[in-house]
């Protein structure tokens, strides 16, 4: 249930709060019913405007009593479900209570704290000189009581309606935020992964994900070689991880190696390890990641990136499961089950020449194909509420054309993306409770990408409109990442999912160094654009 932070946070809630007591100097409290029965927890969070309610709420035992004064009221008027005026007996004024109902029962109260009304002048007169003399008893000086004589509020006969609707607008928000909340809440608890706990974080009810569902618990017991293959941002590691951690392997090892990260000579060293004095720098031996994993897992990322070379040594380990560390001449065996993934066509690289064939076919035994997110879009609005209750610390709700918005974008960074997007949406929206249209990336609420597109239709007539679209975002992606990170290859890379190398070989195809990027004509003359 959304807590009492957030409820005193609601802009709705503060605007209210601003109105009541700029018209009638009137404070509101709000309280949810689980911090009614602890709110000493947040004494100190109590924020107040009229001089007079805070001078009461700094004595303990005048807010002790408000508090057990509401809680009575609570446990007395449970069924009831409408405002009501109720004295605080203390400091002989009123406290108007409208219930916050949700879900057929009262989660709470916002509270209008220290008034009088009173319809005749001379009762109003009477009442003013009641509540003074009860200030002595408080504690407060003669001085104080007549500083403080016009700061207690009084609600005129004429403006009772307006000042209930007020407070009834309030309650209602709350209890439709409260309402609205929970129906998310069981919605994201009613996705596959209840269905198939064992899978962790994978989220999604798409009839792709019911297959790869599906496919997992079929191969979860076996020890195959398993090859994943599916965009950047799809998800493969996580994949990888539930494999393992619902295998007979799961209590073993389960070791990482990203094959693009590195070059032929460290990625051969930390896979296999290495002996002393084998090069500069080997002062002792060193185990390989292969030996760490022995009996375990060994999820090989991005093995498409691996060189001609490296690709024979992994096709030696993956069928024998005997290696030598560099500079050693004794053999070491191993029994590792072997996940690899990528997101390169493997088979067209093999029909390239660019990859071994008997490594492909190695490897190919058991294949996932991961599904971009673009092709389950029924996923994305439980994925973003998913991650956006993740990264907020308080409830966040996205408003219907928010999550239109999102459904429609074409996601080229996938989940890894839409997770960033969420992340970046707690920060930036701060303590709103609804995460709007105009809060999101300009990425995803505008369509400049697609009036660039129709503009390459229109222009484009040598059948290569779709490359050339393609190429143009591609070159501008990195552009701009590239002159944000100031040139560091490795962050840029990172951000846009892809791995170092292949980055590098995009920035040479595309003269897309930083010299060129300072000098626009430079940049004309070199590649024409």
């Amino acid at each position: 249930m959304i807590n009492w932070n957030d409820l005193q946070n609601l802009h709705i809630i503060r605007q209210t709060k601003n109105i009541i007591h700029r018209w009638w100097k009137v404070d509101l409290l709000i309280i949810d019913e689980k911090n009614l029965l602890n709110y000493s927890a947040h004494k100190e969070k109590l924020l107040f405007q009229n001089p007079l309610t805070k001078a009461l709420f700094q004595k303990e035992a005048l807010q002790d009593s408000f508090f057990k004064t509401l809680l009575f009221i609570h446990k007395q008027n449970s069924q009831n479900t409408g405002p009501f005026l109720e004295k605080w007996p203390e400091t002989g004024l009123n406290l108007f209570i409208s219930p916050i109902q949700s879900c057929s029962h009262t989660t709470g109260f916002v509270v209008a704290i220290g008034f009088l009304m009173e319809a005749d002048s001379e009762l109003l007169s009477q009442k003013v000189k009641d509540v003074k003399e009860l200030w002595p008893k408080m504690g407060f000086s003669q001085e104080w009581s007549i500083q403080h004589e016009s700061f207690i509020p009084h609600i005129p006969p004429q403006d009772k309606n307006h000042f209930i609707d007020l407070m009834q607008l309030a309650a209602k928000e709350i209890a439709d935020i409260q309402n609205e909340f929970i129906e998310k809440k069981q919605t994201i608890n009613e996705l596959p992964k209840s269905h198939n706990p064992s899978y962790g974080h994978m989220v999604g009810k798409s009839p792709v994900m019911q297959k790869l569902y599906n496919l997992l618990d079929k191969i979860k017991h076996s020890h195959n070689i398993i090859l994943i293959q599916g965009e950047n941002g799809t998800g493969k590691e996580l994949i990888a991880k539930s494999i393992h951690f619902n295998s007979p392997r799961k209590n073993q090892a389960f070791i990482i190696q990203n094959c693009s990260a590195l070059n032929d000579n460290l990625l051969e060293s930390e896979l296999f390890g290495h002996v002393k004095g084998s090069f500069t720098g080997a002062y002792k031996d060193k185990k390989g990641l292969f030996e760490l994993a022995d009996m375990g897992t060994f999820f090989l990322d991005e093995v498409g990136d691996t060189s001609p070379s490296m690709q024979v040594k992994l096709l030696r380990v993956i069928q024998e499961g005997t290696f030598f560390p560099v500079g050693g001449i004794e053999t070491k065996k191993v029994d590792v089950r072997i996940i690899a993934a990528t997101n390169k066509n493997l088979k067209k690289m093999v029909a390239e020449g660019t990859f071994r064939e008997d490594l492909y076919y190695r490897l190919n035994v058991i294949n996932i194909q991961v599904p971009p997110l673009r092709e389950r879009e029924e996923d994305i609005t439980f994925l973003a509420e998913f991650f956006i209750n993740q990264f907020s610390q308080q409830v966040k709700v996205f408003t219907k054309k928010a999550l239109e918005k999102l459904t429609k974008y074409h996601w080229p960074g996938n989940v890894r993306e839409l997770q960033n997007e969420a992340e970046r949406l707690a920060v930036f929206t701060g303590n709103d409770v609804y995460i709007k249209e105009e809060s999101l990336s300009d990425k995803i609420r505008n369509k400049d990408s697609d009036s660039q597109v129709i503009s390459l239709l229109n222009t484009s007539h040598n059948g290569k409109v779709m490359k050339k679209a393609i190429a143009q975002l591609e070159r501008q992606m990195i552009a701009q990442c590239l002159k944000q990170e100031g040139w560091n290859k490795t962050k840029v890379a990172k951000k846009l999912g892809i791995s170092r190398a292949a980055l590098v070989s995009k920035v040479k195809d595309y003269k897309l160094e930083k010299r060129a990027l300072k000098n626009p004509l430079l940049l004309r003359k070199k590649t024409g654009v």
